[in-house]
């Protein structure tokens, strides 16, 4: 038994053991980070963009995968947050902003509009809630539209800054896809460590048991408002990655049908997962992309049968499935008949004195 144990625990060990070895782990990131810095120099130009817009949207899913995946609150209104952020960006850029103060304007303006409907939202519940954060995108386009001294009206605001500079030696995509990395990898660290922090625990007990939470000293107000705000924070990350892909933002960014669309890669993605927000904003540029390849007609279509097969077959996400496919090959492993090892110790021995004695004829 001790050596089928062992035989079944180095079956089962393999890579997620080895990455138990901090060097091996290291040496791992290192890898990624060695292959994404020579990748936009390998591939063409829209292999790059595409690249560049799953960080952009990467970063918007993050921010809804946390007030939704990992405090349990309705959100469908995070597209409003990066387009806002994209609007602060464009007209910072328009009226000559040090791009220090862009960035920085396109991130605290969503994040300070965000606090103030959090203070007003999170005290409701269950539909009010979902119906003050599903009126944002709506109210947001006509209020686009409207303020067109500022917004640029129907027709937007275009804004370049984000051309390769001559001394990088680069194209614009390759410049581009740097920008989105640092921006995207350090946003994806910071939601990292705040959702394994005590921010994060917090929010799990709150998510879990409102009245649990209360008991045990933790304020769902409070902690629904902090997941909210940082949910709008990442918004005006993204907003702001969205001009340097774009450079171009019009009242069409913030589109209804866009906010259900970034809600349905967060849940084929995964729900409370920081990977699963990532395969969520490659979800939502890589799939229109292919169904408008085979059928333009069909791209609706198509998200739809995706949503319902991920949810029937993976309510995890996308990013449960390695963790399916463990399970059942474990139980595969565990019906299939083993050889039974002898123990050495256990094994029966004939005794000295059998059958010395002679047999009656």
């Amino acid at each position: 038994m001790a050596t089928t144990k062992l035989a079944k625990t180095g079956q089962r060990g393999g890579f997620s053991s080895m990455l138990q070895n901090p060097w091996a782990r290291w040496g791992l990131i290192a890898l990624v980070v060695v292959l994404l810095l020579v990748l936009p120099l390998a591939l063409p130009q829209f292999a790059n963009q595409t690249l560049i817009r799953i960080g952009v949207y990467a970063v918007a899913v993050l921010g809804l995968n946390i007030v939704m995946g990992y405090a349990g609150q309705v959100h469908l209104g995070q597209i409003f947050f990066l387009g806002l952020g994209a609007y602060v960006t464009a007209y910072g850029v328009v009226h000559g902003w040090n791009i220090v103060l862009v960035f920085v304007a396109a991130i605290v303006i969503p994040g300070a509009v965000g606090l103030l409907i959090a203070l007003a939202a999170a005290r409701l519940g269950g539909l009010a809630i979902a119906m003050v954060t599903i009126a944002l995108p709506i109210v947001g386009v006509p209020l686009a539209k409207r303020f067109s001294d500022i917004t640029g009206g129907s027709q937007g605001l275009s804004a370049r800054f984000s051309d390769a500079p001559d001394w990088s030696g680069l194209y614009d995509d390759q410049w581009q896809f740097y920008i989105v990395l640092v921006i995207c990898g350090l946003s994806y660290i910071v939601g990292r460590n705040f959702v394994t922090g005590k921010y994060g625990r917090a929010l799990a007990i709150v998510k879990e048991n409102e009245a649990v939470a209360s008991s045990m000293g933790v304020s769902p107000y409070r902690y629904k408002v902090l997941a909210f705000t940082v949910a709008s924070l990442f918004g005006g990350v993204s907003g702001f990655l969205y001009m340097v892909a774009v450079q171009y933002t019009s009242p069409e960014t913030l589109g209804f049908g866009q906010s259900i669309s970034l809600l349905a890669a967060m849940v084929i993605g995964g729900a409370g997962s920081i990977a699963g927000s990532l395969i969520g904003g490659a979800y939502y540029v890589l799939v229109p992309q292919l169904a408008n390849a085979v059928d333009p007609n069909l791209t609706t279509i198509s998200q739809g049968v995706i949503l319902l097969v991920v949810l029937f077959l993976l309510p995890g996400g996308l990013v449960s499935l390695v963790r399916q496919i463990r399970r059942r090959t474990r139980r595969t492993e565990d019906r299939s008949p083993r050889t039974a090892v002898p123990n050495p110790q256990t094994a029966s021995v004939p005794s000295s004195h059998e059958d010395s004695s002679p047999k009656n004829h």
